[in-house]
């Protein structure tokens, strides 16, 4: 490795030069990736939903619908808005009372509970459902309804998940700048504090910057990434990769008191030892991350290989562009040398060391409540119920609830050969579902009194295409809450009883599926996480006990963390599980792996159980403090900034993991060292003390710590 940093410092240069050459595709291929905002989208395209949905867009020319609520306007208006509309490019259909009977059918002739849900006397609001012929987070859909927005101001409000999707992304533009200025300025701000230079923490900054505008260039390779992984790959990655930056600055350093004015030799030895030290626990990190590929729910994926990805190019980063900065700039890194303003933690060892049976009966208090919470957390699966108020398609959702009663909008997909009599009876049992508030089919629409030849060709050709017949069902209850489930598992067995292949999609059965599949899909993501980290402990540490007692440490920091949520009455994302626990686990598996190297080389010198667990603490207390403190301070400001709720939730759980994950590994992961030293110097290779010089003043010490 030594003769690798030598040849990195020596092309110091080049290496700048080529890293800023390298932004330009890099920014190019940022610029054109295209971001997904429908979450719903990463369902397997096997499940009968999203089979549904292909099946709508293919035989109906349907792939996105919209439940519009029109207010404060005349009949002989809607026509006009509704022709305007249909004019908006991919708008297929439009349906209202007007369109159903042509105008030409008196109200008082349709349905009596047709009438009433398309109509509010009281309020005068009436509904209309919008099809598109494009699919639902489309960017052409996505188009079309910013364009029938601009048409009605407030008298036409759209709800539905297109809508909802449009809002999203709005919100995501205009705040994605604000994520990495808050996460790079605060980080900026812990570092000039912490640090000794008020320069370096400007040149961190810039390597890891280089780094990011690498990993989200090369998303365009995957074409589009989800709007989550866009708002916090970058704010991930800073705060995952900060502290290989840190452990290369603080090597650096204590290689110039080694060889004093020798700045190349000394970073060519800092380059050395940082990569012996950050691959082992890289590694562990991208297997955490590449963890969540075997997740059903393909999110998992997306965000899962652009972080891998993100800590790759951080370490490469950290260990070429990092060095050749520094170098090239340290006549203006001298001038802005200061004194650390952090209070000196070099004793906390000793205190650590002399109390841990504290410590680890603190371990055994806490877990027990702490795995308890974290698997009793309540979680929610409806995004519009987090948005902002103020967002269109939440104020189209509460008066869609307030007017007409309504929340979600599902379809059946029937054979449209069905008999007529067993269609009008399988509409009539749909009617008396618990919590349905209206059936919209050729039946339920014509009913008894319009003659079916009054019933214009467009809209049969809307409802029945020859193969399939589609039927819309309004439902009193929200998107993800218990009662619509069940209302769809209901609806589920009575379509089946009429026809087998029938099938019920929409974004409420859609969002039940992902409840069952991320329920599952977070069992694999933590056993496979658990278990790859393990094995490459093993590998890394060639310890048998060490991955036990490392991931029993980093388990107990993340149900700590995840279990505060519901002592609190915290609702939580339903992604909150599966992405904070796999990111903690990365980021405190870094701590703790340069914890145990230290106790492990300082073991294998000769030092006693105390001294060398104690040493090992002070030596790398500061690099885990400032890295932990510059991870609280990236994340902690976009939690308290976004308006999205999922991302600020996500990120807040991130701050306070790295709380959580900062004292575990100072408190007590040095305590189960002084524990189980024995048995890991049983079942471990390299812990051995070697026959060298150092041998006898730390038998010396040995001695003394006895006597103690």
């Amino acid at each position: 490795m030594i003769k690798l940093g030598k040849k990195i410092v020596k092309l110091r240069i080049p290496i700048l030069i080529l890293s800023i050459l390298l932004l330009v595709p890099a920014g190019l291929g940022y610029l054109n990736t295209r971001i997904n905002y429908d979450i719903l989208s990463y369902l397997p395209g096997n499940i009968e939903t999203m089979e549904g949905q292909e099946i709508l867009l293919e035989e109906f020319g349907t792939g996105a619908f919209s439940v519009a609520v029109i207010r404060n306007m005349e009949e002989k208006e809607i026509v006009k808005l509704e022709e305007k509309i249909s004019q908006v490019d991919h708008v297929k259909d439009i349906l209202w009372y007007g369109s159903l009977a042509d105008i030409r059918i008196p109200m008082e002739f349709l349905p009596k509970d047709l009438r009433k849900a398309l109509q509010n006397a009281e309020t005068g609001s009436q509904l209309m459902i919008i099809t598109f012929d494009t699919s639902m987070s489309s960017d052409e859909t996505l188009g079309a309804i910013e364009e029938i927005r601009g048409m009605t101001k407030q008298q036409c409000l759209l709800s539905g998940m297109s809508a909802v999707v449009s809002d999203i992304k709005k919100i995501c533009n205009s705040e994605a700048v604000m994520y990495v200025i808050l996460a790079a300025g605060l980080s900026a701000l812990v570092l000039a504090v912490t640090m000794d230079s008020f320069l370096i923490p400007v040149i961190f900054l810039l390597s890891i910057g280089m780094a990011i505008v690498y990993n989200l260039g090369t998303n365009r390779i995957a074409g589009e990434i989800s709007f989550i992984t866009q708002a916090l790959a970058a704010v991930l990655q800073l705060a995952v990769t900060m502290d290989y930056s840190i452990f290369l600055w603080h090597s650096y350093q204590e290689n110039q008191e080694r060889y004093p004015g020798e700045k190349k030799r000394a970073m060519a030895h800092a380059i050395s030892q940082t990569i012996s030290s950050v691959v082992g626990s890289s590694i562990t990190t991208i297997a955490g991350f590449l963890a969540m590929c075997f997740m059903t729910f393909t999110l998992g994926k997306d965000l899962g290989i652009v972080m891998a990805k993100g800590v790759v190019f951080g370490v490469i980063g950290c260990v070429t562009i990092l060095p050749s900065m520094i170098l090239a700039l340290d006549p203006w890194i001298e001038k802005t040398r200061h004194r650390p303003l952090i209070p000196n933690l070099g004793k906390i060892g000793d205190f650590v060391t002399k109390f841990y049976p504290v410590f680890i009966v603190l371990f055994l208090l806490l877990i027990g409540p702490a795995f308890y919470g974290q698997s009793h957390n309540q979680v929610y699966y409806d995004l519009v119920g987090t948005l902002p108020k103020n967002l269109e398609s939440v104020m189209a959702g509460d008066v869609l609830e307030a007017d007409f009663e309504m929340g979600a909008t599902h379809i059946v997909l029937a054979d449209s050969k069905l008999d007529p009599k067993a269609a009008r009876r399988m509409e009539e049992e749909l009617k008396e579902v618990e919590g349905m508030k209206l059936v919209l089919g050729m039946d339920s629409i014509t009913g008894p009194l319009v003659p079916e030849e009054m019933v214009p060709n467009t809209l049969k050709e809307k409802l029945n295409n020859g193969t399939y017949q589609m039927i819309y069902l309004m439902s009193e209850y929200k998107t993800g809450s218990d009662e619509v489930n069940a209302q769809c598992d209901a609806i589920r067995e009575i379509i089946k009883e009429y026809d087998i292949t029938a099938m019920l999609i929409g974004e409420a059965p859609c969002t039940e599926d992902l409840i069952t599949i991320t329920d599952q899909d977070f069992k694999t993501v933590s056993v496979v996480s658990i278990l790859l980290i393990f094995v490459i402990i093993a590998v890394v540490l060639k310890s048998l006990s060490l991955p036990v007692v490392l991931v029993a440490v980093i388990e107990f920091a993340i149900f700590i963390n995840m279990g505060v949520p519901h002592y609190t009455g915290t609702v939580l994302p339903f992604i909150a599980s599966i992405v904070i626990g796999t990111i903690q686990l990365g980021a405190t598996v870094d701590y703790a792996i340069l914890m145990t190297n230290k106790y492990k080389r300082q073991r294998s010198r000769g030092a006693g159980k105390r001294e060398a667990v104690s040493e090992a603490l002070n030596s790398s207390l500061q690099s885990v403090f400032v890295s932990a403190l510059s991870f609280f301070a990236a994340t902690f400001g976009v939690g308290m900034y976004s308006s999205i709720d999922m991302i600020s939730s996500l990120c807040t759980l991130l701050a306070r993991g790295a709380a959580v994950s900062l004292v575990v590994v100072v408190l007590i992961l040095p305590a189960m060292f002084m524990l189980f030293d024995r048995v890991i110097l049983a079942t471990s290779i390299g812990f051995g003390p070697e026959k060298n010089l150092e041998k006898e003043t730390f038998q010396s010490r040995r001695k003394r710590y006895e006597v103690q």
